[in-house]
């Protein structure tokens, strides 16, 4: 069996950019993207315009809806907002589970976004660094299971990490940069790993690394 899995990360975060941003937000811990990360996000979109994706996935933080819809309209695809795909609901990032949009509001900001999907994976906060890692693993394989043809999962940086693991087992060194690609394909049942935090078609060099 051959099958392409694209893992990419969201563009970058308004709350990167302006911090203050986060004091007066209603929504602190589901910030947007910022205008650099559009810009990324329309990139990753006209990268990806050329594969033969047929299954888009999304967390449903804004971030990640946002990086999805912008890839969703260049490649006229649906958007299917997969809980499993979330950020790490880690407590000592924030306090509780963190306020989202809901769906339907989304939905009409974001008309791409298929609401007649159900997410497979519903995460409970709070994870540690273990439950993170069974988490995104199912969640991996299980998309990667149900939807046969290639897929694109829109998530977030420890996502890049830890679902690209448990596909492929073991601790492969993965660069999980803002808007980046990993690609991974599966032949004979064996997934490896052909890009690996790609940002080449970004036209901005970016700064370290962050996870979240």
């Amino acid at each position: 069996m051959f099958q392409t899995l694209w893992i990419a990360r969201h563009g970058n975060r308004l709350d990167f950019v302006d911090p203050d941003w986060f004091l007066l937000a209603e929504r602190p811990y589901d910030p947007p993207l910022s205008a650099d990360g559009v810009v990324q996000a329309k990139e990753l979109g006209h990268r990806l315009k050329s594969e033969n994706i047929k299954h888009i996935f999304a967390s449903p933080f804004l971030r990640t809806v946002q990086t999805a819809y912008e890839v969703a309209k260049v490649l006229d695809k649906p958007i299917k907002l997969e809980a499993g795909l979330c950020e790490w609901l880690n407590p000592e990032w924030m306090p509780d589970t963190p306020a989202r949009l809901p769906r339907e509001v989304l939905a009409a900001e974001y008309p791409a976004i298929d609401l007649s999907y159900q997410s497979r994976v519903l995460p409970k906060y709070p994870e540690s660094e273990e439950i993170l890692r069974q988490r995104m693993t199912k969640t991996a394989k299980l998309l990667a299971e149900e939807f046969s043809e290639e897929i694109l999962l829109v998530t977030h940086g420890a996502f890049v990490v830890e679902g690209t693991s448990g596909l492929m087992g073991g601790r492969p060194l993965v660069n999980p940069q803002l808007c980046c690609l990993v690609k991974l394909v599966r032949n004979s049942g064996e997934w490896k790993m052909e890009l690996n935090g790609d940002t080449s078609h970004l036209s901005r060099k970016q700064e370290p690394v962050r996870l979240n």
